[in-house]
C-alpha cells in the first residue's frame, strides 16, 4: 500500500501556502475519520507526487500523522496549470469496513475490429465510472476490452465491463462507454473532391508545359 507522511500545518492562507511550496511542501487538508473538524497538514512534495502517480484518486494510501496512522483516499488535487504540480491536496479518511464510492479511470485495451477492419473511429464516451467497494478492493484503473466492437452497431455499456471482485458499478448500467463510429460520408466526398482537384491542377500544369 502506498504510504505518505504528514506533519501539522501551523499557518494557513495563500501567502503561507506559497512559502510552504517553496520549501518543497504541499499544503493538505484531511477530512473524515474520528475528527469532526478538518485537519491542516503538510506533505513532502516529491513523496506526494510519487504516491499520486501510484495510487491516483481511487486507491487507499496509508497516512502517517502525529496522531496515528490512517487509511486515506486522495480526494481532490489542485494542480498548477503551467507546471502540472500539486498546489493543494484534499485527503479523506476512510474506514476499512465501510464501502466507499469513487470515480475510477477507465483504461481501454484490445483492438476493435470495427476500427481496424472497417476503418471506423473508436469513440471513448466515458473515461471514468463511479464504483462502490470496500477500500481494500478499490482498483487503481478498470480495463475495458474493446475487442467486442465488431460492427458500427455494437456498443460497450457499463454493464459489459468486467469489474474486479468486490467492486460494483454505481454508474447506470445502460450508459454507453465506447463505440466505433463509421467515417462520415461527407468527409469521404470531400477527400475525393480534393484528390480530383489536385489531379485537374496537375493535368493543367502538364498541358501548359
Amino acid at each position: 500500500m502506498t504510504a505518505l507522511t504528514a506533519t501539522t500545518r501551523e499557518k494557513t492562507g495563500s501567502k503561507a501556502s506559497a512559502l510552504y511550496r517553496a520549501e518543497g511542501k504541499v499544503p493538505a487538508v484531511l477530512y473524515g475519520g474520528a475528527e469532526k473538524a478538518a485537519t491542516a497538514l503538510l506533505l513532502d512534495a516529491r513523496d506526494f507526487e510519487k504516491a499520486w502517480r501510484e495510487a491516483g484518486e481511487s486507491t487507499v494510501c496509508t497516512l502517517e500523522t502525529l496522531s496515528g496512522t490512517k487509511d486515506v483516499l486522495i480526494q481532490d488535487v489542485a494542480v498548477d496549470p503551467l507546471q502540472g504540480t500539486a498546489l493543494h491536496v484534499d485527503l479523506y479518511a476512510v474506514r476499512t469496513d465501510v464501502a466507499v464510492e469513487v470515480d475510477v479511470h477507465l483504461e481501454f485495451v484490445g483492438v476493435a475490429p470495427a476500427e481496424k477492419e472497417l476503418g471506423g473511429t473508436l469513440v471513448k464516451v466515458m473515461h471514468a465510472i463511479t464504483v462502490s467497494a470496500l477500500p481494500r478492493h478499490l482498483p487503481h484503473v478498470i480495463e475495458v476490452d474493446v475487442s467486442e466492437l465488431k460492427t458500427f452497431d455494437d456498443q460497450l455499456l457499463v454493464k459489459d465491463i468486467a469489474l474486479p471482485e468486490g467492486v460494483a458499478a454505481v454508474t447506470d448500467a445502460e450508459e454507453v462507454v465506447a463505440l466505433v463510429q463509421a467515417q462520415r460520408e461527407e468527409e469521404s466526398e470531400e477527400s475525393a473532391s480534393d484528390v480530383a482537384a489536385v489531379e485537374v491542377e496537375k493535368k493543367g500544369k502538364e498541358e501548359a508545359e
